[in-house]
């Protein structure tokens, strides 16, 4: 259901934040190692929350075009 992944990309966007959150911590302290971790993380995440964006997208698309088996004409002005 398009609920269901629209709450999936809802959840990695906000990991994704709180990686670049960390990311940022870890490299304002001068651990740039761990930064590079959190910002691949973060990249990460962000890249599943965009697959799980589509996804939705994609179901409610489909879930919204109407059900007929015969093609629509197209109307002309």
């Amino acid at each position: 259901m398009a609920k269901d992944s629209h709450q999936r990309a809802a959840e990695y966007h906000n990991l994704a934040a709180h990686s670049h959150e960390a990311a940022a911590a870890s490299h304002g302290k001068g651990d740039h190692l761990s930064g590079h971790e959190h910002s691949r993380q973060a990249m990460e995440h962000a890249a599943k929350a965009w697959q799980f964006s589509q996804d939705a997208h994609h179901k409610s698309k489909s879930a919204a075009a109407p059900a007929t088996d015969t093609p629509t004409k197209p109307s002309t002005p």
